[in-house]
């Protein structure tokens, strides 16, 4: 559904893929139609944006260095001890997504939040 133009026509591919599917998977499409909601928000996002959120890379990325670290460590003395490492490995990227090269442009976010002249006036 993401590989669509705007939510008009996701909206219209869902209600086929409904209707394809609602007699062998019963429950999963009434999941679907109740929960489906969350998943336009995509589509509220600039298009810029888009390509990026429909991908997991960063997250894994992210739990592939989690992993890393940990395997340096191998045994922690407690389950306190994991987290602080966990806790301190992402305020790192955090800082590292501030201060470093931006994955994604806010300027379009930040337009869109402006309210108009008209309005402001």
């Amino acid at each position: 559904m993401h590989d669509l133009r705007d939510v008009g026509e996701a909206r219209l591919h869902l209600q086929r893929w409904l209707a394809k599917w609602a007699g062998k998977y019963g429950k999963l499409c009434d999941w679907v139609e109740a929960n489906i909601e969350e998943t336009w928000t995509y589509y509220r996002q600039p298009v810029s944006h888009q390509k990026h959120l429909k991908s997991t890379n960063v997250l894994e990325g992210l739990n592939q260095e989690f992993k890393r670290r940990a395997l340096v460590v191998r045994i922690f003395p407690n389950e306190a001890s994991c987290l602080r490492l966990v806790r301190a490995l992402a305020c790192e990227q955090d800082e590292e997504w501030l201060d470093g090269a931006a994955y994604l442009d806010l300027r379009p976010l930040r337009e869109a939040e402006k309210p108009p002249l008209a309005l402001a006036a």
